[in-house]
């Protein structure tokens, strides 16, 4: 019985140790396994992020979408206060050119947009008023003529007692009259820009100031009155602006200081100007003071009274890096921007690929076309940042396209 159960014990200790070896040799298997599903799940979430934060166009593609790039530059964004107003020129820059007497128009000699001297006749006008006007002067001129050699013959006689005193004295107030007449006459042909000597019925409709002709309210045939406006001539040269500065703004609001205005409804090109003049009276309806700003006339020449324009006043010359705000894109929340990489060539398709990688930054101030960007992580100097485009990287991004070197 004892060398039985011997016999069986062996058998049983044989099975467990055949279990053993089987379970150790499943441990091992199960153990290799799991590290190599842990090392492609590795690769596979490493692959993953790096599609998750890169992009690759093809030329043609690159063209299409119509890319641009950029570099970051410093501007003036911080400590700024926003003002909106409008272009304008000086009272003395701006006239409206009207006749002062009535007649038909005759001739149009400029068109609008034209630049023109002062002096420069714009359109003549006829009225026979005018030749009566010039017979006046011609009658009067020659009455004081005559009247002053009676004048000189009548003082000689008065002062050798040959004709009584009266005689003189009448002679001296006739050539007084006489003179005053011929000088109201002269005044009036002058202010008619009309010549004193010939006859004539055209009186010339003259520019008062040099400068581009606005608007013409007249046409040939038509009668001109007086007091209209017929043309307007402005002088760009001092354009200035006028902002609307509010009350809680003024305290740091002053002259010297340098402002970025863009055309509110042109590109965002952005010129600069400096405060010359703060008005010291409260606009009625808005309660806002009007600040005046000059513009240099380089950047002016292209501008015309009347323009929107919003304006940043710089209150210190503190600059930050700055990128054109189309290039700043949001996923999720946060922020990106792409840098543009080295060209490469797409092992399958053998086309040359474009790389873009999306860099995280934290925008500041957004004004005027430009937000202040900080780098989440440095970036080399001179990298090109994409300025358009940058949405479309975004959804492609997104949307999981393939990247392969």
């Amino acid at each position: 019985m004892k060398t039985y159960l011997t016999a069986n014990s062996a058998k049983f200790l044989s099975k467990i140790s055949q279990r053993k070896a089987a379970f150790s040799l499943m441990l091992i298997a199960y153990s290799l396994v799991l590290t190599s599903c842990n090392e492609k799940k590795a690769e596979e979430t490493h692959e993953e992020e790096k599609s998750q934060t890169e992009v690759a166009l093809t030329e043609s593609q690159y063209k299409t979408v119509g890319i641009e790039t950029g570099f970051v530059e410093d501007r003036n964004l911080n400590k700024i206060i926003k003002a909106n107003g409008y272009t304008t020129v000086p009272p003395q820059n701006s006239a409206e050119v009207s006749t002062l007497i009535g007649g038909t128009v005759k001739d149009i000699h400029v068109l609008e947009g034209t630049y023109v001297n002062k002096g420069k006749v714009l359109a003549t006008i006829q009225n026979l008023e005018v030749i009566e006007m010039q017979e006046d002067y011609h009658s009067a001129a020659a009455n004081v003529e005559f009247l002053q050699l009676e004048y000189n013959r009548q003082k000689t006689l008065s002062d050798e007692n040959v004709n009584p005193r009266k005689t003189f004295q009448e002679v001296k107030a006739k050539l007084a009259a006489e003179r005053a007449r011929a000088q109201a006459a002269k005044n009036k042909l002058e202010a008619l820009h009309v010549s004193t000597k010939g006859s004539t019925s055209l009186v010339p409709i003259v520019a008062p100031i040099s400068g581009y002709v606005g608007k013409i309210n007249i046409a040939k045939g038509a009668f001109a009155q007086t007091g209209v406006s017929l043309f307007e001539v402005v002088d760009n040269s001092q354009m200035h602006l006028d902002l609307n500065v509010y009350e809680k703004d003024l305290g740091s609001i002053s002259i010297g200081q340098v402002i970025d205005f863009v055309l509110t409804n042109q590109s965002n090109k952005s010129i600069k100007g400096k405060i010359f003049g703060i008005n010291k009276s409260f606009s009625n309806e808005s309660k806002t003071v009007a600040v005046h700003a000059k513009i240099d006339p380089a950047d002016a020449k292209d501008l015309i009274p009347g323009m929107y324009v919003s304006a940043n006043i710089n209150i210190t010359n503190a600059t930050v890096p700055a990128l054109p705000k189309d290039a700043v894109v949001r996923n999720a929340d946060k922020y990106f921007v792409f840098v543009q990489e080295e060209e490469h060539t797409n092992e399958k398709t053998k086309e040359k690929e474009i790389h873009f990688k999306a860099v995280e930054v934290i925008p500041g101030t957004t004004d005027l076309g430009f937000t202040e960007v900080k780098f989440v992580d440095k970036i080399d100097a001179g990298e090109k940042i994409v300025t358009k485009g940058a949405f479309y990287l975004l959804s492609a991004m997104k949307g999981g396209g393939e990247h392969e070197h």
